[in-house]
């Protein structure tokens, strides 16, 4: 028997972004009846608003253990080595990407199960986008440290990337933990360092906004403390 296929399936960044996710990955959503996820109950809650005429009964959700980042249980990919076609969904934008999915990818390919990439929105890549900084060489970090002299450590080694190779730098914070970032980042880089932010991406009060770290100083920086952000750093 043929094994079935993963599909990664993304979902919109923001609760009232519907319509940024294409036909094509509404359809094939609507056809699984088997989901792995970080929550299922985020994840019913997305299936509910894409494919509003699929019984939510007849789906099963596997949830990843947070605590246990690295296992991925047969039983999830079980459906798929028995010829039905399965999905992996993120809490917001693309499974895999800093995402805790790419452990389930790992595991199908292990097993010989296809894997397919639906198309959606990445908030990495919108925000490279709407940078201005060179996306023809760029590495996105993740997450920096948390603790202020680590979180200082690392902004300056990415500020010396960004100028000694000409990479866009690109990061993500918790939100509580934004304004502290850019406090830090503020203080720490020079001045004419370029620093992007991206906030709220697929909202209808999303920012998108370059300047040098010797502007932000001068004009301020946006509140974020309640919303998702995308942060970049670029040579002058």
């Amino acid at each position: 028997m043929r094994p079935g296929t993963l599909y990664l399936v993304p979902v919109p960044l923001h609760e009232g972004g519907v319509d940024s996710i294409p036909e094509g990955t509404k359809a094939v959503l609507a056809g699984l009846r088997v989901l792995i996820a970080e929550r299922a109950k985020t994840a019913r809650q997305w299936l509910k608003a894409l494919c509003p005429r699929v019984a939510l009964p007849e789906v099963t959700v596997f949830e990843l253990d947070k605590h246990r980042p690295d296992l991925v249980e047969d039983e999830w990919l079980a459906p798929a080595l028995a010829g039905q076609d399965i999905g992996l969904m993120s809490e917001a934008g693309c499974p895999g990407v800093a995402d805790p999915g790419a452990r389930v990818v790992a595991r199908a390919m292990q097993l010989g199960i296809p894997v397919q990439a639906l198309t959606g929105p990445s908030a990495i890549l919108l925000a490279l986008m709407g940078s201005g900084m060179g996306g023809q060489s760029f590495a996105f970090q993740g997450y920096l440290g948390a603790k202020k002299p680590d979180l200082e450590r690392d902004l300056r080694n990415l500020e010396r990337s960004a100028r000694q190779q000409g990479q866009t730098q690109v990061f993500i914070e918790t939100p509580y933990r934004n304004a502290a970032l850019l406090e830090t980042a503020l203080r720490v880089l020079m001045p004419d360092t370029r620093l992007g932010i991206a906030a709220g991406l697929g909202g209808p009060d999303a920012l998108q906004l370059t300047r040098s770290v010797a502007a932000w100083r001068k004009a301020g920086v946006p509140a974020l403390d309640k919303v998702p952000a995308v942060f970049l750093l670029g040579p002058p």
